[in-house]
């Protein structure tokens, strides 16, 4: 159980980063539709000027507030100084970045707080969606302040990611998947599974911590799972910071979607 100073330190981090990931929303907003530069980074991932405007302000406002913390960026160095921190920020200041550039209104801020390798808080902003996705550890999520749920599956069940993996899936439990329109951040699917919009997610290799942490806690306190291929849990602020094939579903899919994306194909 956790002790009331923990529970406090959290809720006083969700109010902060609530407030922070709202301004940083604000900022990326005013580049939004109106062509911003934009350059490739290593690997061909664009990076707009959006990007950096929110993460500078990020970075200003949280790690001024919380000096002893670590850091994480997605648009920062990282010099694995963070590992020695008892909390640490992850942080992606445009998770959909490729969908802001070209007018996709499915991005968002998101910012959480890992603590003993687990997130405690985390925020998704999506200023375009005017939506607001909080979530504080062992204190359900919230969509624009109400409380979500996943619910119960839908008939045909939505599920989305790679075309293998939705194949593997179809092979595996015989469903008919219903092909969905694509989502440039993978932060928003797994919102939208919190929610019950999806019934599922795949994610293909090489996501990040930035990517998932804050969409972890919300999407396991709306009572949905995220875990790696093998069904384990995902720890974060580790060296290695990049993950394997994510699974995100509702509780009566998850096991399925995992032995779907461990299934041999010929």
């Amino acid at each position: 159980m956790m002790d009331a100073s923990s529970e406090q330190a959290n809720r006083d981090d969700l109010n902060l980063i609530l407030e922070a990931a709202r301004e940083a929303g604000q900022i990326a907003l005013k580049y939004f539709g109106k062509n911003p530069k934009v350059w490739m980074k290593e690997g061909s991932s664009p990076v707009s000027e959006a990007d950096h405007a929110a993460d500078k302000y990020l970075c200003d406002i949280l790690r001024k507030a919380r000096p002893d913390y670590g850091w994480l960026s997605e648009e920062s160095t990282d010099d694995l100084s963070r590992l020695g921190c008892e909390r640490v920020f992850i942080i992606d200041p445009i998770d959909g970045t490729r969908g802001f550039i070209s007018g996709n209104d499915r991005w968002c801020v998101s910012v959480a707080v890992i603590g003993q390798g687990k997130p405690v808080c985390g925020v998704l902003e999506c200023p375009a969606l005017e939506e607001t996705y909080s979530a504080i550890a062992g204190g359900g999520a919230l969509l624009n302040g109400e409380p979500i749920l996943a619910k119960n599956i839908s008939t045909p069940q939505r599920v989305t990611g790679p075309d293998p993996l939705i194949a593997q899936y179809e092979a595996q439990t015989g469903e008919k998947i219903v092909k969905q329109p694509f989502v440039p951040s993978l932060a928003y699917r797994m919102a939208m599974v919190a929610t019950g919009a999806l019934d599922g997610t795949f994610a293909r290799p090489n996501s990040h911590d930035w990517d998932i942490a804050a969409a972890d806690l919300i999407l396991t306190e709306s009572g949905a799972h995220l875990s790696e291929q093998n069904g384990e849990a995902i720890w974060y602020n580790r060296k290695e910071i990049t993950h394997g094939i994510l699974v995100a579903g509702a509780p009566e899919i998850h096991k399925s979607m995992i032995a779907a994306a461990n299934r041999k194909t010929r």
